[in-house]
């Protein structure tokens, strides 16, 4: 964990189509919601919040002082205008401190450049940026460290079963949906740690997958656009049956 984050917020009195004069002011309106409470509507301003927002993420608890209410509660949702790029309305999920909670946060590679693999040409490519981790709000790790200086030739892999943990942080485990019929003989059920994070290349070859991918990419757009100008046209159909 990092240093301690902290953020305060005004009560809202403002509801409805009212709180676009808010968002003219420079505030960004929001709510603080959790169990065993009552929603509340608040607001902050937009530069501070900002400023909390690139510190904390959606994966760092949040110390929020809401008059003389204080609350500890996780970023859950920041709806942002897709023109403008400004916060239009912010969710604070309040948990506690004692209760686990589930947070998405980055994985990072340490020792990029380092690795006998790169000092020879070869490039390291990573497969995961984020993952799902379940620990108490003040134990949740700024991210999910991995080191690659490990790697030397291409075709190696490193997977989450290489990062270390802290203690009393835990994957959130996913049911691929396959059972145990469909595995092959001898083939064990894969598990959270057998993730790949990051794996060697050669150069030449990252490149030719990478134009593979992008003609597969456009092979499914011409798909996508000719169904969807067989659509268009049935559209005009029948709104010009309907015309009619």
């Amino acid at each position: 964990m990092g240093n301690k984050t902290t953020l305060s917020l005004d009560e809202r009195k403002v509801h409805g189509k009212k709180v676009a004069k808010l968002r003219s002011e420079g505030l960004v309106p929001g709510v603080v919601y959790g169990a065993e409470m009552e929603p509340i509507s608040v607001q902050v301003a937009a530069n501070v919040f900002d400023k909390t927002y690139r510190q904390a993420g959606t994966y760092t608890p949040v110390h929020l002082n809401i008059g003389s209410k204080k609350k500890i509660a996780m970023i859950k949702e920041v709806d942002i205008d897709p023109v403008r790029g400004e916060v239009r309305h912010v969710s604070f999920h309040a948990v506690k401190a004692s209760d686990p909670v589930v947070a998405v946060v980055p994985v990072r590679l340490v020792g990029e450049g380092e690795s006998e693999a790169e000092k020879n040409g070869l490039v390291v490519l990573q497969t995961l940026d984020q993952i799902e981790v379940k620990a108490l709000p003040m134990d949740l790790p700024e991210a999910v460290e991995i080191s690659i200086l490990g790697l030397k030739e291409a075709g190696e892999k490193l997977t989450l079963a290489a990062a270390e943990l802290p203690e009393g942080v835990e994957y959130v485990e996913h049911d691929d949906g396959r059972v145990d019929e469909e595995l092959e003989e001898g083939e064990e059920k894969p598990t959270i740690l057998d993730t790949m994070v990051a794996s060697v290349w050669e150069p030449a070859a990252l490149q030719a997958a990478n134009e593979a991918a992008a003609g597969d990419a456009e092979d499914e757009s011409e798909v996508e656009s000719e169904n969807g100008g067989d659509d268009e046209a049935a559209s005009a159909e029948e709104s010009e049956d309907k015309s009619e």
